[in-house]
């Protein structure tokens, strides 16, 4: 994967623009150093975008294990591709093992790696999906994700309090009924 190096200056600058664009005095005093915090906000907020996923899956144990594994409530942040304004939820990440088990921090790291990108949840819930089922060859893999979008809370239709749900069913929770149920059971129950 190329690592994508953001362009600090660029983003100062286009913020410069946008603030003058709405009428601001840049030489404000709480104006300043907003151009250079907003680009530190973005290399951070982005931060995904350079990061290789594959280097989160090192830690696998070759341990007999044929129950499901389940992550629940991970919280994430990550930044709506199409307002570029920010969604924050939690993803429920579970598989069902064939040779090997994966350091538990790992699957919390998956999914930051993938969230942290300008994204959608839809593809979000796909991504840390298919990267499982390729790298670690489980017999499935259940993700569901749950989260709050401002571009609908705090503009647009201004729906505060609505949550959006996504789920990617993978190998044998996509095709036996009965583990889809007991997955998304154990999802749901605390």
């Amino acid at each position: 994967m190329a690592k994508k190096k953001v362009d600090i200056g660029k983003i100062e600058k286009a913020v410069t623009d946008i603030l003058l664009a709405i009428g601001e005095d840049i030489n404000r005093e709480g104006l300043k150093l907003t151009p250079k915090r907003v680009a530190g906000m973005y290399a951070e907020l982005l931060a995904g975008e350079s990061e290789d996923p594959t280097q989160y899956i090192k830690s696998v144990f070759n341990e007999k294990c044929d129950e499901i594994i389940l992550l629940r409530d991970i919280p994430f942040y990550s930044v709506c591709e199409h307002h570029m304004m920010p969604f924050i939820g939690k993803a429920h990440v579970a598989y069902l093992p064939q040779d090997c088990v994966l350091g538990v921090s790992k699957l919390a790291r998956v999914v930051d790696c993938f969230a942290r990108r300008l994204q959608i949840q839809e593809r979000l819930t796909s991504q840390i999906a298919d990267f499982l089922i390729e790298h670690i060859n489980p017999q499935g893999v259940a993700v569901v994700i749950e989260a709050s979008h401002s571009c609908m809370t705090i503009r647009g239709i201004k729906k505060p309090g609505s949550t959006m749900v996504t789920s990617a069913l993978r190998g044998i929770f996509k095709k036996d009924p009965r583990s889809r149920a007991e997955v998304l059971s154990l999802m749901h129950n605390a």
